[in-house]
């Protein structure tokens, strides 16, 4: 059966205008860093709720980050409906380490697809649209967000969907590569 290639709006960053939502992961993090990503998500919160504080990044580099962290909440979010239909299975692991989940739970760290759907059930689509957007706009300019709660769940769960997303890729990339 051929996959089913989904358009995720990553054409501006990706160079390709459909992907599997795999395969979207997949070239996020070829084109990002995990900790980098991390930490400019965690610098432009930051900005957002100072007053007369604006970040210093290029804001080129932030509106590129915007636009692929937005294509990564969409495949996140079908990889999410997929898992609960039962036609997406990642990669599941038993043994979890202490110093490498991140912001997951070892129940997370086992089945990173749980994240997704609990990502999914605390905020909509749109809610983490309006969060990015938020974060980009306040960041860049002189005005600060007021209403810092609004922000802070989006934001704590989009970190919990870059580690997850991180681990389905290296576990589907150590699949691939042993060729199970």
């Amino acid at each position: 059966m051929k996959k089913k290639k989904t358009d995720f709006g990553a054409q501006f960053w990706s160079g390709t205008r459909k992907h599997t939502a795999l395969g979207l992961l997949e070239t996020f993090f070829q084109f990002n860093d995990l900790a980098e990503v991390k930490e400019n998500l965690s610098t432009m919160v930051q900005y957002s709720v100072q007053k007369n504080a604006r970040i210093r990044e290029d804001s080129a580099e932030i509106f590129h980050l915007y636009q692929s962290l937005r294509s990564l909440v969409r495949a996140c979010r079908l990889i999410g409906k997929k898992a609960e239909k039962g036609s997406f299975k990642a990669i599941s692991e038993t043994h979890v380490p202490r110093t490498m989940t991140g912001f997951l739970s070892a129940e997370e760290y086992r089945d990173p697809v749980r994240v997704f759907r609990s990502a999914f059930k605390a905020c909509s689509p749109e809610e983490y649209d309006e969060f990015l957007s938020a974060m980009v706009y306040f960041s860049l300019g002189d005005q600060r967000c007021e209403e810092e709660r609004k922000i802070v769940i989006p934001y704590l769960r989009l970190m919990k969907m870059l580690d997850a997303a991180w681990l389905i890729v290296e576990r589907a990339s150590a699949q691939k590569a042993t060729g199970k």
